[in-house]
């Protein structure tokens, strides 16, 4: 394990030296991170929901999962979880058990040893199952899942996982009522998530970032719709990512 990195919310976060990026924006705060660019707007999406399909691309230090877990047991929600997450990292999710997590998840500190032990985890609301090897292979053994956390590398660094090939594979692993959330606002990654059939929305939650979200089909709801073909149209010279 390397040396731990705290963050603005004082959560703990790693460098990555393969991706030369940190897991984390350091000033947003890994907690705080994944509940305002995917845990609440994808539940905001499903309110009302008893049972969702999460795919969180990629595992990492698992921050989306155990932020999601934690924010259906805070807000007491009736609601059961099968999680699926490709992560390449095999050594990464080994070390978990030893990682210095903030006290917000202290109680699901069972959940996490299981994980860096068996790389799953069930009870009777939540099922989680990883994946060790290639994230583009995994996801087309997938189908119906009710929220994509697209929280890979950048695509300046990985773009394998923001092609529009690839994103092509994730809506074929959708729901029809899917949301995908992303902290990306790159017009070639929209236009990638365009060119595979989904939907482009902006939302920028207070004080935050402007950050995207897609659906499968086109819907009222509290976002502003980006006209991707307008935008093309707007700027010819923007491109699609392609593998």
């Amino acid at each position: 394990m390397e040396e731990f990195i705290q963050t603005e919310d004082g959560s703990n976060t790693l460098f990555s030296k393969r991706y030369n990026q940190h897991f984390h924006d350091i000033k947003t705060g890994a907690i705080e991170e994944s509940l305002t660019k995917h845990v609440i707007p994808a539940f905001d999406y499903h309110k009302g929901s008893k049972h969702l399909h999460v795919l969180d691309i990629c595992f990492g230090l698992g921050y989306n999962t155990f932020t999601t877990i934690k924010y259906v047991q805070e807000n007491n929600l009736n609601i059961k979880l099968n999680i699926y997450s490709p992560e390449l990292d095999f050594e990464l999710i080994n070390s978990l058990e030893k990682f210095n997590y903030p006290k917000e998840f202290d109680n699901i500190k069972h959940i996490i040893k299981a994980i860096s032990q068996h790389f799953k985890y069930e009870d009777e609301n939540i099922k989680i199952e990883l994946f060790i090897g290639d994230a583009r292979k995994y996801i087309k053994t997938l189908r119906n899942m009710d929220i994509v956390y697209q929280d890979a590398f950048s695509a300046d660094v990985n773009k394998e996982l923001w092609s529009t090939e690839y994103f092509k594979d994730i809506y074929q692993a959708c729901a029809k009522e899917c949301i995908l959330t992303t902290y990306s606002i790159a017009t070639p990654v929209r236009l990638s998530l365009f060119e595979a059939g989904f939907e482009i929305y902006q939302v920028k939650p207070i004080g935050k970032k402007k950050q995207t979200i897609a659906l499968k089909n086109k819907k009222d709801i509290k976002a502003k719709y980006i006209d991707m073909n307008l935008k093309k149209l707007r700027n010819p010279s923007a491109k699609a990512i392609h593998d």
